[in-house]
């Protein structure tokens, strides 16, 4: 599986996927190369978790539907390769409440294998273009973790595959990395609820100021109990 992986990420998707959309990353230096990092992003496009792997350089964790993983067969094999080996899956029941409940637990445990996590703090993809406002499950796996926040911000993924598209246009996308969040300076000034707030703004402020994102002071409608996580 790992050497399938590495021809998926290395030769077969990778460098087709990134000049068919015409990749171009600016800040890629705040990605440490080896270690634990969560990356925090905007959320407008099914491919946004192939994207933000190739634009960090690094394999990258995300929540995802367990049933994508569960197949028989051929088909089974290959989803396993391609949404847990390429695109980073971490399976989630979401049929099991106490399995869902356990998501962030299993985003620490990624983290503490010195893996990096991607997640999406409006919690579902954005399908009005506007940045939304973000859920503070970041700030408490920041806090849990002590890995850091580095904010992520696409732009154009919408439009290379929209909602609901399934194949993937030619339209240039880009990746914009901001420097980690000072959670340590957060937490001197707020406690509790409060210091999740603040994390979780700071992190969104980071991603507008790069997306030029239209803000929204709403949170995003989540999707359907049957509709893919993110």
């Amino acid at each position: 599986m790992r050497v399938l992986e590495w021809l998926l990420r290395r030769v077969v998707v990778g460098p087709p996927l990134r000049a068919w959309v015409r990749l171009r990353v600016e800040g890629a230096e705040h990605i440490p190369a080896t270690g634990p990092v969560i990356i925090a992003s905007n959320h407008l496009s099914f491919i946004d978790s192939m994207v933000i792997p190739l634009a960090a350089s690094r394999k990258v964790g995300f929540l995802g539907k367990a049933e994508y993983v569960t197949g028989t067969g051929i088909k089974g094999w290959f989803a396993r390769l391609w949404f847990g080996e390429f695109g980073g899956m971490i399976p989630v029941d979401r049929s099991d409440a106490r399995a869902a409940a356990r998501s962030l637990e299993l985003a620490e445990e990624h983290l503490a294998t010195g893996g990096a996590f991607g997640i999406y703090p409006e919690g579902t993809r954005s399908r009005d273009g506007q940045l939304h406002k973000g859920r503070t499950g970041v700030g408490r796996l920041a806090l849990a973790s002590g890995a850091p926040v580095v904010p992520c911000a696409l732009i154009g993924t919408d439009r290379a595959q929209p909602v609901d598209a399934r194949g993937i246009r030619p339209h240039r996308v880009t990746v914009r990395f901001a420097p980690p969040i000072d959670v340590a300076a957060l937490e001197s000034q707020h406690v509790k609820g409060k210091l999740l707030r603040a994390i979780t703004d700071e992190v969104m402020d980071a991603i507008a100021e790069r997306s030029g994102q239209t803000r929204s002071g709403d949170f995003a409608a989540r999707p359907g109990a049957s509709a893919p996580l993110g």
